[in-house]
């Protein structure tokens, strides 16, 4: 049987992780679901106005990428062996409570939470959810059993 390697398993995993989820970001950006910038994660280390830019909307993207290439290593280091989507889906509502709860108003890459409006707090909340499913349910299907309970057709 072969073994996959936990690193580079990881690494493809939040680069496509970010590269999906944060796609759906600028989408949710420019349709107006919400009103965080696709670049709210390189706040700290840009300003404002270039984030609002075309080249600072794909500095956002990039940033969201190398975030969810880390949050992969974590997880899948942590919990790769856990079943199922629901360790993914709490994963991914844990990260959106510590961006949007702790980290991102205290260095101001969100408003508090109490200030956002209500559809922005919702799609926000939705996106992380699926995002922490994508990257645990894969992580899950790699590493457990979860192969064996999809239909042979399917596979």
């Amino acid at each position: 049987m072969k073994r996959t390697n936990v690193w580079t398993f990881s690494l493809q995993l939040g680069f496509f992780a970010g590269l999906i989820w944060g796609g759906i970001k600028a989408l949710m950006y420019y349709f107006r679901l919400s009103v965080i910038l696709p670049g709210y994660l390189a706040e700290p280390f840009f300003k404002t106005p270039f984030l609002k830019t075309q080249a600072g909307y794909y500095v956002g993207w990039l940033f969201f990428i190398l975030f969810s290439i880390i949050a992969a290593l974590l997880y899948t280091l942590l919990f790769r062996r856990l079943k199922g989507p629901y360790p993914g889906i709490i994963y991914g509502i844990v990260w959106w409570a510590v961006i949007f709860m702790v980290l991102g108003p205290m260095l101001g890459m969100t408003a508090k939470l109490s200030s956002l409006p209500a559809d922005t707090v919702i799609s926000e909340f939705c996106l992380y959810l699926l995002w922490g499913l994508f990257i645990g349910y894969t992580a899950a299907m790699e590493y457990t059993d979860e192969r064996h309970r999809e239909p042979q057709k399917a596979l």
